[in-house]
């Protein structure tokens, strides 16, 4: 008999992450921002001279999470820049490739979701409230990617993501930069974030 197919990764930090069973000591944040870095939100179909990363989108999620508070607490503005972090490794599937996929994909980011907040102090499942605010700023950015980079119209990013709140978009504009940059960024971020704590 065959042995079972390889379910897991090895991570440029030397780390073994097993896909199916994640263990919070082989999480480390320089894999979490490298493999962000270098995945392509919306398929990579976006306007620009590179990609838009994963990385990039959880910064700006974070900060639209930050904006949507009166007082920020930093262990919550954490999770919402860690909201998507399982795509290090498993990628950033568009929502009707998860529908095709099924259950099974969202079990194994639950999985790999509870293994890294439990790496950096959060509990393994957000509070309903703080998680529900969390994907409010994420549909809130995928309105802003869709009409700045990724060729919706106001009208149609209105029907699948909703109209938002014009306060939360002041200032706010999207530019994409090379992975390093993005990879430098979140890590900063990490960092403030998690000294805040």
């Amino acid at each position: 008999m065959p042995p079972p197919p390889r379910a897991w990764q090895r991570m440029l930090s030397g780390r073994r992450l097993d896909l199916l069973d994640p263990t919070p000591v082989d999480i480390e944040i320089e894999d979490i921002a490298h493999g962000l870095a270098f995945v392509a939100r919306w398929n990579g179909q976006t306007r620009g001279d590179w990609p838009y990363s994963v990385a990039e989108h959880s910064l700006l999620v974070e900060a639209i999470f930050t904006r949507s508070l009166k007082a920020p607490d930093p262990k919550w503005q954490l999770a919402a820049l860690l909201h998507d972090a399982p795509e290090y490794v498993i990628g950033d599937m568009i929502s009707p490739v998860k529908a095709a996929v099924g259950p099974d994909y969202g079990a194994l980011d639950a999985r790999l979701t509870a293994a890294i907040h439990i790496r950096f102090g959060l509990p393994a499942a957000l509070p309903v409230a703080v998680k529900r605010r969390i994907k409010a700023a994420d549909k809130v950015s995928a309105w802003l990617e869709a009409t700045q980079i990724a060729g919706f119209s106001e009208t149609e990013a209105d029907r699948f993501f909703g109209r938002p709140d014009a306060s939360l978009l002041d200032g706010l504009s999207l530019i994409l930069t090379p992975p390093a940059n993005a990879r430098a960024r979140f890590l900063a971020r990490h960092a403030e974030l998690l000294a805040q704590l």
